[in-house]
């Protein structure tokens, strides 16, 4: 699946073989995200994630950062 617009937000769901590998993609998502200063809205449910990009200082709106961020973590997945 890839991220789709919803709300502003740029929107995504992953899924993985249990909540290890999940915890795994977060934490390479949380270097991610804090060496571009960007930080998605991450919700998390055992071996679920679903992550959510948008730009709070412009307005809650999707911006470049968003995604440059996006394209990064699906390099991840």
């Amino acid at each position: 699946m890839s991220w789709v617009e919803k709300d502003n937000k740029l929107v995504k769901d992953f899924e993985f073989k249990d909540f290890s590998e999940a915890f795994a993609f977060l934490t390479r998502v949380a270097l991610l995200a804090e060496k571009q200063n960007h930080h998605p809205e991450i919700y998390n449910v055992y071996n679920k994630i679903s992550l959510s990009l948008t730009s709070h200082d412009a307005g809650n709106t999707v911006t470049d950062k968003d995604i440059k961020l996006a394209k990064a973590i699906d390099k991840l997945s």
